[in-house]
């Protein structure tokens, strides 16, 4: 099962990213913009969805597009979760017991490009060519 030193050690090799402690947990940061967060049940989450928070571990990532969004949760609507709060979109937050390491990684990274400035891109790329 992934856990939040997962989500630390692929965080760390991002050039730039940070970790935050905030009101809702941890959070990662690249440039000042978030692109990864431990995921906590707020009065505005659905409720069947806040049940689910307040009992197990998920993790939000910002995605490219809403489609991509859409995408994740029928592809395997048992570890994506159709609905969380509207702020912060387009992102998806996911059961982390339910994500492959190979998979999180990939999330992980995919949304610190979405908000990583070009140079931060690139100096990755060229780390990992």
């Amino acid at each position: 099962m992934a856990d939040l030193d997962d989500v630390r050690r692929i965080a760390a090799a991002l050039p730039g990213s940070e970790e935050r402690a905030t009101t809702g947990g941890a959070a990662w940061f690249v440039r000042n913009k978030l692109y990864a967060w431990e995921c906590h049940p707020w009065p505005s989450t659905p409720a069947e969805v806040r049940e689910i928070l307040a009992t197990e571990l998920v993790l939000g990532v910002k995605v490219g597009d809403p489609l991509d969004r859409l995408a994740l949760v029928e592809m395997a609507p048992e570890v994506f979760l159709r609905a969380t709060t509207s702020w912060g979109e387009p992102k998806v937050a996911f059961r982390m017991a339910g994500i492959e390491q190979d998979h999180l990684a990939e999330l992980v990274i995919e949304a610190w490009r979405i908000q990583a400035p070009q140079y931060l891109r690139r100096e990755f790329d060229e780390a990992n060519a």
